[in-house]
């Protein structure tokens, strides 16, 4: 495991605190939550990319659909 030390504006810092321990989490946690989250976008967004570059229009949309019926789910 690595340690990261990260500089944020000390309201942010708080802010954060504040919504770990309403989540009754440590803000370690919090962070490394929001990450994993952040990085799933990111590997999907680099996933559609790939997809839509091989220029096979019917897949692309195809995962459109299912991101849109999963975030659909969500909410």
């Amino acid at each position: 495991m690595t340690t990261l030390t990260i500089r944020l504006p000390d309201d942010t810092a708080e802010r954060l605190k504040l919504l770990a321990k309403s989540r009754g989490i440590s803000t370690n946690k919090l962070i490394e939550e929001m990450s994993a989250r952040a990085l799933a976008a990111w590997d999907t967004e680099n996933h559609f990319r790939a997809m839509a570059a091989t220029g096979d229009v019917k897949q692309a949309l195809a995962i459109l659909d299912r991101l849109d019926a999963d975030d659909q789910r969500a909410h």
